[in-house]
């Protein structure tokens, strides 16, 4: 007897599995075996630009964010990238969004500044402000509370269902293109000037004839005659969007937007059910947009400096240190009295202040890099 045991032990055992395997195959069979690693469906949000499809904030920003954050999800979270119009006119893409229009939005919160004027603090505020830089500006916005400040004013003071994060750094911009050469502040006086936000409220105050068109507009406005001059972004979007065609002065620098930021707005109901992988993969692909772009703008502006002179017989003309001059002072009017009427408002310019009263007397501590310029390269 003991010595057919083993044997029968094994034979049991193996009849034991197959009729495990068999029940197994046959459940399947009868009620569906569900797939090993079940991939939940994708998530798709849509979003809309405020600019152009020409623009490299486009192409260059909104797109590459919108393919990371793709890419980072493992295709689990898209983001579909639409150009101004595709659903709402570019200016209305905050209403959308906070009606639920759209998921999410590509703009510039200055542009709201009909909404409230502290709008024109979180994009590009003229002089800097305070003589900050764009690097300043975004450790305004990480470091100081800016970001913070941002969401307090969509959602406590618009009273929005939005979340926004900063995702475009907009560098200093240059005065514009003009039909002929500007040599004075006096020679502004009576133009028809295509300018958004604040900065068209500081210039009026100097006498100038403001024009408020969206991106897409402004070329065709400029062909038409309707336009006498125009201020866009920087050289490597200029000539991206071909304003070199219609006017051939191009004059530098500039002081109504030297340094902030773009923004990405998120409808606040689609941001809280995201799962918070997502929302990091959110946060860090607008960063990496962010730099990415810097550094993209730094080299195409340098080549698009190059083609004016070299291509299209364009004419770089440095600004009237007196225009930039009376632009501050007109801002400094403008800021100080909106900050008496609204205290949200002189609530986020103060928090600025003291940001760039920490940050912008460091630089006496930097190297002095215009030296190197003139050094190797000259004038």
């Amino acid at each position: 007897m003991r010595t057919h045991a083993r044997p029968l032990t094994v034979i049991a055992i193996v009849l034991s599995l197959f009729a495990a395997g068999l029940v197994a195959a046959v459940l399947a069979w009868s009620f569906g075996a569900a797939p090993a690693a079940a991939q939940p469906k994708a998530i798709l949000l849509k979003a809309q630009a405020s600019f152009p499809l020409t623009s490299l904030l486009f192409s260059g920003n909104f797109k590459p964010f919108t393919e990371q954050v793709e890419k980072m999800s493992g295709g689990r979270l898209k983001i579909e990238a639409l150009p101004p119009g595709a659903v709402v006119p570019a200016f209305e893409v905050a209403d959308a969004v906070n009606r639920g229009v759209l998921d999410m939005a590509h703009t510039c919160t200055y542009y709201f500044i009909g909404k409230h004027k502290a709008a024109a603090l979180f994009t590009d505020v003229p002089g800097g402000p305070f003589g900050m830089d764009v690097i300043d500006f975004w450790g305004w916005e990480y470091e100081g509370g800016g970001i913070e400040l941002l969401n307090e004013f969509y959602q406590q003071i618009l009273k929005m269902k939005i979340v926004a994060y900063p995702i475009f750094p907009t560098t200093a911009q240059s005065l514009g293109w003009f039909k002929k050469p500007i040599k004075s502040l006096a020679d502004m006086k009576g133009l028809r000037y295509r300018v958004p936000g604040i900065a068209a409220e500081v210039y009026k105050e100097i006498g100038v004839s403001v024009v408020t068109l969206a991106g897409g507009e402004v070329l065709p406005a400029g062909e038409r005659g309707v336009l006498d001059a125009t201020e866009w972004y920087t050289p490597g979007e200029d000539i991206s969007i071909g304003l070199h065609q219609v006017w051939k002065f191009y004059h530098y620098p500039g002081m109504h937007e030297t340094a902030g930021a773009c923004d990405l707005l998120i409808n606040k109901d689609v941001w809280d059910k995201l799962a918070p992988e997502f929302q990091a993969i959110v946060r860090a692909s607008a960063m990496q947009a962010a730099w990415r772009s810097l550094l993209q703008f730094n080299r195409r502006d340098a080549e698009a400096l190059r083609d004016f002179k070299e291509k299209h017989k364009v004419t770089l003309v440095r600004t009237p240190d007196d225009l930039l001059a009376e632009f501050l002072k007109a801002w400094d009017k403008i800021a100080a009295a909106e900050s008496a009427k609204d205290t949200f408002f002189k609530k986020v310019l103060e928090s600025q202040k003291a940001y760039a009263a920490l940050v912008v007397p460091s630089r006496m501590f930097m190297n002095p890099y215009d030296l190197a310029r003139k050094h190797y390269w000259g004038k």
